[in-house]
């Protein structure tokens, strides 16, 4: 009987840890008992994966699976949160492949410096995710303002109404970003480090209005009630937005990858 082929799908990066193994019981994206594989000072936490799924084909015709997309994600973020339970992780990117172990140990001592560096950056901070959502009524101008007179005809009439509602949107849409970046302002000074995300598309988010913040910042654990405090505050002082708190998370958005990444 042939055994069968296995390639090593890799969740984070951790410092090698004194004692022996992955948090116990985990598994991750094909069911598989997750494990450390350890070299220069560094620990990959990893899993073994069947190559007949997870092969660069099959691989591709599972992305394009939508629910097995999701239930993988969903692993591969369960895992990635429980090694953070037990130390600073620099989280992979889903679909991180390595042919074997030995690739895998080759990766951690090349890439020990910047891997190291970056553990260190991170270490005593932790990721939250900040969103914010406005309704684009709340921020057009004041409709006693004077707006565009009369028009010769009901079509210049017509042309001068409609330019004036692309005016009103554009003035609220400023309006509302400078209110955003208000917040940003103050939520940065509690922060090690920020990045900022696109809006999330309105129809895959489901929310309604405009998205005018999506960012995450890299908070000291000594200022976690600091910062979530702060949040609140800035939202019950301004009303017309409304803010969305999410977190811990692990750095997702202040570490990088490993660059040299091996199709099985």
């Amino acid at each position: 009987m042939t055994e069968e082929a296995l390639v090593t799908w890799l969740y984070a990066v951790t410092a090698a840890r004194d004692e022996s193994g992955a948090p116990p019981g985990l598994t991750g994206v094909a069911d598989e008992p997750v494990r450390l594989v350890e070299n220069a000072g560094l620990a990959a936490v990893v899993g073994s994966v069947p190559l007949a799924d997870f092969g660069e084909e099959p691989l591709r015709a599972h992305l394009e699976d939508l629910p097995w997309l999701e239930r993988a994600a969903r692993a591969h973020h369960r895992v990635i949160g429980r090694a953070a339970g037990y130390g600073q992780v620099i989280p992979l990117r889903f679909a991180t492949i390595y042919h074997d172990d030995g690739r895998v140990r080759t990766m951690l001592q090349e890439r020990r410096d910047d891997l190291t560096a970056t553990l260190a950056r991170v270490a005593g901070r932790t990721e939250w995710g900040v969103k914010a959502y406005v309704d684009p009524r709340a921020f057009l101008p004041d409709p006693g303002e004077e707006g565009p007179s009369g028009g010769d005809t009901p079509g210049t009439a017509y042309l001068l109404r409609r330019r004036a509602q692309r005016d009103d949107k554009e003035t609220a849409h400023l309006r509302a970003t400078e209110r955003a970046e208000e917040i940003h302002t103050a939520l940065t000074a509690l922060a090690a480090a920020t990045a900022a995300h696109p809006p999330q598309d309105a129809r895959l988010a489901a929310y309604e209005g405009w998205m005018v913040l999506n960012n995450s910042y890299l908070v000291p654990d000594d200022r976690t009630e600091e910062f979530t405090a702060s949040v609140t505050g800035l939202g019950e002082r301004y009303p017309d937005v409304d803010l969305e708190l999410s977190g811990p998370w692990p750095p997702y958005s202040f570490t990088a990858p490993p660059e040299r990444e091996e199709a099985p």
